[in-house]
């Protein structure tokens, strides 16, 4: 028995085997390196890794849960903490633009995202998945409370919804080569509010 069906067979069980479950992340990104979104199956992850589809869906329970999984094991966005809040929303989105637009992981949220129009567990995994995002964007915020910089009574998610609206509105529209100008004016807007001073 070679090793790879070895490793395959020990998966049986609700709890994750670590090293099982990373042989199914890594057979899922192997799928949709190979076959692209509209090729990736459950069924073609289960034969590349040598798992049951039982045990996938027992511990995914849903394609879109999975890719989700893949989606964030490739993610590496960089929160930047420069002490201005601006320049942190604003370096945030660069660097989630980039790895957008220079990885595979932009085309794989803006499939997630087209598939939770119609799929209601895509649309599940989506809202879990955004929520978790949602919160830690939301620390950007709070750490510029904590500096004086941001009013005590303003919702930290609110504004993390914003700033996630903006970013998905350039992805779904493919115009992730937005400049630093122009990600900055975005910002400023959020940060300083659009109502005439008088």
């Amino acid at each position: 028995m070679g090793e790879t069906a070895a490793r395959g067979r020990k998966s049986i069980g609700a709890k994750r085997n670590p090293e099982s479950a990373d042989a199914i992340v890594e057979a899922a990104e192997a799928v949709l390196r190979e076959a692209g979104y509209a090729g990736f199956s459950i069924e073609a992850v289960a034969r590349r890794a040598r798992a049951g589809k039982p045990t996938i869906y027992r511990w995914w329970p849903s394609k879109a849960a999975l890719l989700i999984e893949v989606y964030q094991r490739q993610k590496r966005v960089e929160m930047p903490d420069t002490g201005n809040i601006e320049d942190d929303l604003a370096g945030f989105l660069g660097n989630l633009f980039a790895h957008w637009r220079d990885t595979s992981s932009g085309n794989i949220f803006r499939s997630l995202v087209a598939e939770a129009q119609s799929d209601e567990t895509a649309a599940a995994a989506l809202a879990e998945y955004s929520k978790g995002r949602r919160g830690h964007t939301g620390l950007m915020i709070e750490r510029a409370k904590a500096r004086g910089e941001v009013a005590p009574d303003v919702d930290a998610g609110i504004v993390a919804d914003l700033i996630a609206s903006y970013a998905w509105r350039h992805l779904l529209s493919n115009r992730l080569d937005e400049d630093d100008a122009a990600i900055h004016e975005a910002v400023r807007y959020v940060v300083r509010g659009i109502a005439r001073t008088t």
